[in-house]
């Protein structure tokens, strides 16, 4: 019998984190974050990562757990997540993934295998040499040559996956997007739910431009201050996040603040376009428009909750996910 499983996503400045929360409780849930940003620690303002206090008492796993210096990937968060998950059944609840990267979120639902070759070294060094000293574009363009979906999906920002992707493709001669698409036709081995928390655009942008005002109040430049006191610099992983990498590159006297406020609102802008997309790829996932619950008593809310959860519950009902006395 097929252990239950529940994904609640969508893009950035959705509304993800206190729709979890009521769905955890409603459910007897536990979350875990697919986020790759809100693993690591003392990055908390620019992940806007959740705050002790609004967990309202509902466990949350892999958050928090990491050090910037540590490197975190695909294949970590498959390893991590699914031993949470152990522990999430064991005690009789029910996982509930959240997060915005929905390429984790795939390779965990559908238990992709994402395989690595570390026999051959050369070639990646190689390839970070290349990157080093010809900057991450001619990377990309190597790709979109040999692989042109892997491309499209990827950033050229994203060096670890661009590298990755060419080293597949070098060591076997096959593109990475095609064993990607072929794993992808896997049939889960959860009883699952997958839900996206989307809303309108302009709404949306809107919630994105005052998070990252907010993030700048609440000392995103302090935060950033103190990472680089730590010795950590643009090359790891940790701090090729937004909001992270611009307000270095303010730092390092690149951009003025301005100009780095201006970048981050815009890239997450442009990150939320393509977390949409990626989203929309599934045809088995179930969408709920904010704007379909708005929320006319509460000024500025972005949708309301009661009305939201109902539905949800409804839909893990029908799924055989939940019994309609656990409600």
């Amino acid at each position: 019998m097929k252990k239950p499983l529940i994904i609640l996503t969508g893009p950035t400045a959705a509304g993800k984190t206190k729709a979890s929360i009521g769905l955890a409780k409603a459910v007897g849930g536990e979350i875990i974050s697919a986020d790759s940003m809100q693993v690591y620690r003392y990055m908390d303002i620019g992940s806007a990562k959740i705050r002790p206090a609004e967990m309202e008492g509902i466990p949350h796993h892999l958050v928090d757990v990491l050090d910037p210096e540590e490197d975190f990937h695909v294949v970590r968060f498959q390893q991590m997540a699914k031993e949470a998950m152990k522990g999430i059944y064991k005690r009789g609840h029910i996982p509930i993934v959240v997060g915005g990267t929905g390429f984790y979120i795939q390779a965990l639902l559908y238990d992709i295998d994402f395989t690595e070759n570390e026999g051959d070294t050369a070639c990646r060094e190689h390839l970070e040499q290349l990157a080093r000293e010809k900057g991450a574009a001619y990377l990309h363009a190597m790709l979109r040559e040999k692989d042109p979906k892997s491309a499209e999906d990827i950033h050229e920002n994203n060096v670890k996956r661009v590298i990755r992707a060419l080293e597949f493709y070098q060591q076997t001669g096959i593109r990475i997007s095609d064993h990607n698409a072929e794993e992808r036709k896997k049939e889960s081995p959860y009883n699952y739910a997958y839900f996206v928390l989307h809303d309108d655009r302009s709404r949306l942008y809107e919630r994105i431009d005052r998070r990252v005002d907010r993030m700048l109040e609440e000392g995103l430049v302090e935060e950033v201050k103190s990472l680089k006191a730590r010795g950590l610099g643009r090359d790891k992983i940790s701090m090729q996040g937004l909001g992270y990498k611009e307000i270095m590159a303010y730092l390092d006297q690149e951009m003025t603040l301005d100009e780095a406020v201006y970048t981050i609102k815009r890239d997450t802008r442009h990150f939320a376009k393509r977390q949409i997309t990626w989203f929309k790829r599934d045809s088995r996932i179930r969408w709920y428009d904010a704007a379909a619950y708005a929320d006319t008593s509460a000024l500025g809310a972005a949708y309301d909750e009661k009305r939201l959860l109902a539905r949800m519950l409804d839909e893990l009902e029908k799924r055989s996910i939940i019994e309609k006395e656990d409600r």
